[in-house]
Order: C-alpha cells, then structure tokens, then sequence
C-alpha cells in the first residue's frame, strides 16, 4: 500500500516556506515570555536576598555585577520590553486596529525599533549615562 502525498507543513522553514516578520514576532513573543517568566525568579532572588541582610544583599550584588549577571539582566530587560510592547500591539488588534497588512507590517517594525530605543535608553541610564 503506497504513502499517501500529503501537504507539507507550513512549518518547514527552508525552501519551502519564507519566515515572515508576523510568524517571527509571533515565535519571538512566545520566547520573551518565557524569558521574562524565568527573569522573575532573579527579581525574587534579589528580593530575598534584600530581606536577608547585608551579607546576602552583597553576595547578590557580586553575581549581577558580574558580566554573566550583566548579561542576563540586559536579555531579561530588553525580552521584558519587547513583550510588553507586543502585547500592546496585541490588544490594538484585539480593539480591532491594525489587521490591515500594511499596518501588521508597519507595527511590527515599531515593536522592534521602539524595542532597540528603549533598552539602550534603559541601558544609558543605567550605566549612569544621565549623572
């Protein structure tokens, strides 16, 4: 008994189907969420270790001076405002803005400038750039 043909699944990154900047914002929101998800057990981290006392509040500040803890505050911060600002374009959608395909494109390309802008303006601050 022969396989039969089915369609392939539009999944299949490569020749047969081209990522679209809405299936990539998609995916990309999906990750963020995660990453913030798991960015909140640091912000518990630093709480706890807040309320421990000095010795532990040092021990804290030690690992995200560090340039992994560095790392890991600029990813959880920079998944942090992009996730908020896509779900920002989300409930435009969900008030009925913006599913015009000129518009899905154009807000997308908004999320990840204003994305860009807004971590290295958090960044800058940050870093004492204001001082």
């Amino acid at each position: 008994m022969a396989t039969p043909k089915r369609p392939l699944s539009p999944f299949m990154i490569g020749p047969y189907y081209r990522p679209q900047i809405t299936s990539m914002m998609s995916i990309a929101h999906r990750g963020t969420g995660v990453l913030v998800a798991l960015g909140a057990f640091g912000l518990a981290w630093w709480l706890l270790a807040a309320s421990l006392g000095g010795e532990a509040y040092a021990a804290f500040l030690t690992c995200a001076a560090s340039p992994l803890g560095k790392g890991l505050l600029f990813l959880v911060s920079a998944a942090l405002i992009y996730h908020f600002l896509n779900g920002l374009r989300h409930l435009l959608w969900d008030a009925g803005w913006g599913f015009e395909l000129p518009r899905v494109y154009a807000s997308g390309y908004v999320v990840l400038a204003l994305t860009v802008l807004l971590t290295a303006g958090l960044w800058w601050l940050a870093l004492g750039g204001a001082a």
